[in-house]
Parts: structure tokens; sequence; C-alpha cells
């Protein structure tokens, strides 16, 4: 079978689960092959292969902790060429599809971006991509070169699927754009005990209903019983009742979870454009008229104060 070239998001050898997700994606088009790059890259291996890796290219060097971005191209390209792969496939994070992009123009081929599924064509993969805000459902193919393609977190489970996952050592020539922006500090993000917003399988957000910063404690406790992350839409950000990182929508994050409750939030199009690609929504409004209901699983027309609340006590009841 062809060989699928996997970019492997990990924190010092531990892996992203959208990474994991990839695997289970690339396994639809041929044989995995994942790169690791960076501290703790050869730690990788046992969670990669137990996923379905048939080989894990690892590597190395103080330029990809020390710099931004080009590092990591010219290590992925030096993977591209040893393995000539059928396709590449990225998570679609912010730095990931920065790298996708630039080694598309590198080989000269095509990319997709925030593909929210993948499958096996007659003239190569075809994505699925849900775009113009989440209005439209397109489905499409690199016409030209080896496919580079963004995969949303979510867009397809976890499976086990045990491979040989062959450890090698990847080479790798730095150019001279490699030093061009240098890493000058990092402050670590201050943790909340909560899933990554745009990985989490479960997002509970807040709107212009939540009437205030102090109120957010519903949505948090309605969050934190059902092991989800909080979001928010733009209103509330930037009203200041809820942090920036956490706004959903076209200007915020884009995020697909298994369920979203939208609580107190109207569902104006810049909101939608962000979370319509959830596997099942739920919206909790009391204006039954709000165009949120247009595109949700199941509505609770309410005052939030009192549903978020009741099912925040139900849900502890069931767990306990």
């Amino acid at each position: 079978m062809a060989e699928i070239l996997v970019y492997v998001d990990h924190v010092d050898g531990a892996v992203r689960k959208p990474t994991l997700e990839l695997l289970t994606l690339a396994r639809r088009l041929g044989d995995p092959v994942a790169v690791a790059l960076g501290n703790g890259a050869a730690d990788t291996a046992p969670a990669l292969a137990e996923h379905g890796a048939v080989k894990v290219l690892t590597a190395d060097a103080p330029e990809f902790a020390e710099y931004l971005v080009v590092p990591k191209v010219d290590a992925l390209q030096a993977a591209y060429e040893a393995v000539s792969p059928a396709a590449v496939l990225v998570p679609s994070s912010a730095e990931a599809k920065e790298i996708a992009a630039r080694l598309a123009v590198r080989i000269g081929s095509g990319v997709i971006t925030d593909a929210v599924d993948l499958e096996a064509g007659d003239e190569g993969p075809v994505a699925t991509q849900s775009v113009f805000a989440a209005s439209f459902t397109t489905k499409s193919r690199v016409s030209k070169g080896t496919p580079v393609i963004t995969v949303k977190p979510n867009s397809a489970p976890v499976e086990a699927a045990p491979a040989a996952g062959t450890v090698e050592a990847l080479s790798v020539s730095f150019g001279a754009l490699a030093t061009g922006t240098k890493v000058t500090s990092r402050t670590p993000r201050e943790s909340t005990g909560r899933p990554e917003l745009t990985e989490a399988a479960i997002v509970v957000s807040g709107g212009r209903g939540v009437n205030g910063a102090e109120n957010f404690g519903l949505i948090e406790a309605l969050a934190d019983s059902l092991g989800a992350a909080v979001g928010a839409s733009r209103a509330a950000v930037d009203a200041g009742w809820y942090p920036h990182a956490n706004q959903v929508g076209q200007t915020g994050k884009s995020v697909s979870p298994q369920l979203y409750i939208a609580s107190g939030i109207s569902g104006a199009i810049q909101h939608r454009a962000g979370m319509q690609t959830s596997k099942t929504i739920v919206a909790i409004n009391k204006d039954a008229e709000a165009p949120i209901f247009e595109l949700v699983d199941y509505g609770v027309v309410g005052d939030l104060f009192e549903v978020v609340p009741q099912l925040t006590e139900e849900v502890k009841a069931r767990k306990g």
C-alpha cells in the first residue's frame, strides 16, 4: 500500500489526541508513517504504533524549540523526500497549518485546510470541508502534486490498530531561513484543569444571555460536571465576561466536539461558523425564535438561570 505521512503533535513525547485521529484517517488511505520532532520524539513511538503507525521517523535538535516553524518545515520536507508518500496529513492547529502551507509551496503541491473527513478516491484522497461560515459542505481533492491536508480535531474516532511502529532516525539539514525567527521567551498557559477547547469531546458555551462575568460560574459548573471545555460567544468575550482565548466563532476558535451546549447564545452566523460541525448540538435560550434553534439537534426554550443549574444537578446525580 501507499505510505501516508502523518505529522505528530506532541508535548515532550505525549501524543495529543488530534494526531491519533489522523492515524485513523491515514489508515483509510494507506500505511501511516509518523513524523515526530523535538524533545521526546522517540517516546511517541509506543502510542503511535498502537494506533497504526507502521514506521516512526524521529528527529531532535535545538532548532525545533529555539526557532519558529521553519525548522519543522525543513524536517517534514526531509521526511517527504525520504518516503515519497501519497499524502501528507497535518493537524489543523495554527502552527501546523503554517507548516502545511509552507511544505506545499516547497514541493509544488496543493493544500486543503480544515478538512472534517477523508476518504480514498480513484485520483487521490477526497476531503470534506465545511465552508462559507459552515453554510455549505464541499468535497475536494488536490489535482497537482502530493496532497497536503490539515484536519480539524474531532473529525475521526481514535481507534487502536497495532502496527510495527519501527523507529528510524530522520536526517535533517536546516536551511538558511531556519534561524530567521528566534523564540525569546515562553510563558506556560495557566491550566484550568479542563480539556483544550479545540480538542474537547464536549463544549459548553455561554453568550450574551449569561448577562455578566459573575454568571459564567453556571456555565463552568455544567462544563465541569460533564468533563467539558468552556467556550464563549463573541458578544460575551467583547463584553469582558470571559477570556478571548475561549471565544468560539469565525473570529475565534473553531470546534467540532461530539456534544456542543450553547447557553444564552442567539446563533449569529459569526458564532455558527465556529461550531456548526459539532456532532450533536443542544441550545438553551428563552427566545423561541432565536436563530440557534434552526441548527440544533435538541432545543430547550427556557431561562438558562433555571435550566442550567437543574441540568448540572441532574448530571451530577446520574454520575454519582
